[in-house]
């Protein structure tokens, strides 16, 4: 996958890491950015093409593919975390997490797919997180629905290896982002988390651990679940 003319599309791009994805792309030599949010007066990034999208909405998301047919890179940025409990949590609330990190994507990638089978391929970046791997007391619905989409990743890989579009996913722990701006412990630079994520599309990886924390967590699936929660709970 080459990042150098080729046509992307990024959600999310108003702000934060979707804001540093679709610039590195223009620096990179993407032949055209569609920078997309619910709100695109918002986005002013020189040099891209502003695109309207709700990913929540199928009638948006299928409004934005058939403007976006010559789409080759589908990055799938957009999401929220409203810091919710599973148990107490209200259900719509937990629902709207879910409906944005999982059928959101679902729907741009079920949209997108034979866009990017036509154009040869292409491929999708799906931005995850470490918290696909683990849970944390307090944020238990981002932690779901970041699984899931992380299942759906793994599962779109397989059904579109046959048009040949590579399925990437990038991992990180919090970004020095708004997203993340109550949080007190260590964030990773938003532009070294893109950065990281399309120099490992260009080597054609299929996922991307962006930062140590990610790693340690992901290392830590295979072992005893009691040895991860016992060690961050310290």
């Amino acid at each position: 996958m080459r990042i150098s003319g080729s046509i992307a599309l990024v959600t999310g791009a108003n702000r934060g890491i979707g804001r540093h994805f679709a610039g590195q792309l223009l620096e990179r030599g993407a032949a055209k950015v569609y920078a997309t949010a619910r709100n695109p007066e918002q986005i002013d990034i020189p040099g891209v093409e502003r695109l309207r999208l709700d990913i929540t909405d199928p009638r948006s998301v299928e409004e934005a593919a058939a403007v976006a047919s010559d789409v080759t890179l589908l990055v799938n940025n957009a999401g929220i975390s409203t810091s919710t409990n599973l148990v107490t949590g209200d259900l719509g609330t937990i629902r709207s997490e879910l409906d944005t990190h999982f059928y959101g994507t679902l729907s741009m990638v079920r949209a997108f797919a034979p866009t990017l089978g036509t154009n040869g391929g292409g491929g999708i970046l799906n931005v995850l997180s470490a918290m696909s791997w683990f849970s944390y007391d307090g944020d238990n619905a981002y932690g779901v629905a970041k699984a899931a989409e992380w299942s759906l990743t793994n599962g779109i890989r397989l059904e579109l290896a046959g048009q040949g579009t590579l399925v990437t996913g990038l991992h990180l722990g919090a970004a020095d982002t708004d997203m993340s701006a109550n949080y007190d412990g260590d964030k990773i630079d938003p532009a070294d988390a893109v950065r990281a994520a399309l120099d490992g599309i260009e080597a054609d990886r299929v996922e991307v651990v962006a930062d140590e924390w990610s790693a340690y967590v992901k290392a830590s699936v295979a072992k005893d679940p009691s040895e991860f929660y016992t060690a961050t709970a310290r």
